[in-house]
């Protein structure tokens, strides 16, 4: 018999809450319904704010985490709208909440959105809290991911690489080989930014015109500055080992600035090379692969599936890789993450393992999450 989870999912580019509701039926995955729900402008502008450190912290997180409640809240209710389902049809909702600060050489991240809040007003059971515990065992906390990218879209015999494309880039080896337990090949890591610096530079130089580059078109106007683009692949994460994950702490406008300093570069030239930013950090942390492998396969999910030219970059820099869409696997790229944490909450549910220490660094297997009960 199958059951029913909801997965509520809010990235660091802060677009949208992506609720999607899965069915689970033994090992097969059915997204039943999805949807992304805006932020009001004013709640996305104070998230964005929350992301720097500055005056008045605490108040201003303990207000921002009861609205990101209610959002979520009101989500989950456009979600079981749309799926005509009554709340007593859902075993849990597994919510990631909103990252505010991610700091894994410091040992702490911090997701808001307060669960028990969320709890109260569903009336569905929550799982949250995903990250802590495993930075508590000496992990990074992230990414979570590939332990579901495994679950679902590993194929016996191939290489397969899934290419999250949200505010920070992740990816998941799934060599399609793995050993007896199914885990130890399985690998993956942040890689760096995808969306967070484009959207960031793009909101600077047009306050007016939205939150984003809509399918790198400003981008595609630009020129490739090579000079500025060697400098900024020069940032030591790109050559630190894995484990490792970041977040927008670490590739902010402030560090873009202090790289820009003393050139006068049109803007639309420096989207157009943090475009290439993204491309080529992501190109050289891929698996590389020898005359035996053939052609490997590069899924991307995410907001970034949607940036033809960015994509376009991407594989001419892969000419070995074949790139396609997660949905060719049978889930659409807007929804994977919120699917993952979904199905995070039915291993917490099930008291099975959500994290892979080969992944995060964790010192052990361990059951990610928190219980807040509706009742």
């Amino acid at each position: 018999m199958s059951e029913r989870y909801i997965g509520l999912m809010s990235g660091t580019s802060m677009d949208g809450i992506d609720a999607v509701l899965i069915a689970l039926d033994g090992e097969t995955l059915r997204v039943e319904a999805a949807l992304c729900h805006p932020w009001p402008a004013e709640t996305a502008r104070e998230l964005h704010a929350l992301c720097t450190p500055g005056d008045n912290e605490i108040d201003r997180m303990g207000v921002a985490d009861n609205r990101v409640a209610r959002e979520f809240a009101a989500a989950t209710h456009a979600l079981l709208a749309k799926a005509g389902l009554d709340p007593r049809e859902i075993r849990a909702i597994g919510s990631h909440g909103q990252t505010i600060r991610h700091r894994p050489q410091l040992g702490f991240t911090l997701q808001i959105g307060n669960a028990a809040l969320l709890a109260a007003l569903t009336g569905i059971d929550v799982i949250a809290d995903f990250r802590t515990l495993d930075m508590a065992l000496g992990g990074q906390g992230a990414p979570l991911v590939p332990a579901f990218h495994q679950a679902i879209f590993a194929s016996p015999g191939a290489l397969r690489v899934v290419l999250n494309l949200g505010g920070i880039a992740n990816i998941s080896v799934l060599p399609g080989n793995p050993d007896g337990d199914g885990n130890a090949q399985v690998y993956g890591f942040d890689t760096g930014p995808a969306n967070t610096l484009l959207d960031g530079w793009y909101r600077r130089h047009h306050p007016q015109g939205g939150d984003y580059d809509a399918n790198g078109r400003w981008a595609a106007s630009g020129r490739l500055l090579p000079a500025l683009l060697a400098r900024l692949l020069a940032h030591p994460y790109f050559a630190a080992p894995w484990p490792k994950s970041t977040g927008r702490e670490m590739f902010t406008l402030d560090w873009l600035d202090g790289e820009l300093a003393g050139a006068a570069y049109a803007p639309v030239d420096v989207q157009r090379t943090l475009q290439a930013l993204s491309c080529h950090s992501i190109a050289r942390q891929l698996p590389v692969l020898d005359e035996a492998q053939g052609q490997a396969e590069l899924f991307v999910c995410g907001g970034g599936a949607h940036n033809g030219p960015l994509l376009a970059e991407l594989a001419a820099l892969l000419p070995r890789w074949r790139l396609a869409s997660t949905a060719e696997l049978g889930l659409a790229p807007d929804w994977v993450e919120g699917a993952a944490f979904a199905w995070l909450a039915m291993r917490f549910i099930q008291r099975q393992p959500g994290n892979l220490p080969a992944v995060t660094g964790a010192s052990r297997p361990a059951i990610l999450g928190a219980l807040y009960p509706a009742g």
